[in-house]
């Protein structure tokens, strides 16, 4: 992990200004090469008319979200999310989940249809910034750890979990600099 501190320089887990925009983000994301998702998430912003909010993202038009990129099914999921942040009964902001553990973040996200944990755990450490976030969910960390620790052969998650055990409490850190090298 030195090597790649050293290589990348210094990285954050600083939380998103806006959770919101943060979550859609993940959304776009969902299943998508990081070129191809970048270019759909801005078209998507020129479409809600600058950054998401429950609101743009609720009266955006469909067929104008479809030709950004975004299939139905993510308008969908990117509208459910918007509906649950504007839920009075749901406050998914950061200071209202500041003491609710990983755990219980994950399962309150994942009751909105199209957020699953994958997205969940990309939520935890860049929507709230929590410092020990392992989200094994996501391929390219998964890869990472591979190249790293095992010059690219397989591994299992139990194997990489026990990897990461060493960057504790920081993983998401850890994960921070896993991406940053298998995206080089």
């Amino acid at each position: 992990m030195a090597t790649l501190v050293d290589r990348h320089g210094p990285l954050d887990v600083a939380p998103a200004d806006d959770e919101f925009a943060r979550l859609c983000t993940s959304i776009v994301n969902q299943q998508l090469s990081t070129a191809s998702a970048a270019a759909i998430h801005e078209r998507f912003v020129e479409v809600v008319g600058g950054d998401p909010t429950p609101e743009r993202v609720l009266a955006a038009d469909e067929a104008a979200l479809r030709e950004a990129g975004l299939s139905g099914t993510k308008v969908d999921y990117l509208r459910n999310a918007a509906a649950a942040f504007r839920d009075d009964e749901r406050d998914l902001t950061r200071e209202e989940l500041a003491g609710v553990s990983d755990e219980a973040v994950v399962d309150r996200l994942t009751e909105i249809t199209g957020v699953g944990e994958w997205t969940a755990r990309m939520y935890l450490v860049f929507a709230l910034g929590r410092e020990d976030v392992l989200p094994l969910g996501d391929l390219a960390v998964r890869k990472g750890i591979e190249l790293v620790y095992n010059g690219g052969e397989s591994l299992s998650r139990a194997e990489m979990r026990e990897i990461a055990e060493a960057w504790r409490p920081y993983r998401s850190y850890g994960t921070r600099y896993i991406w940053a090298e298998y995206k080089s």
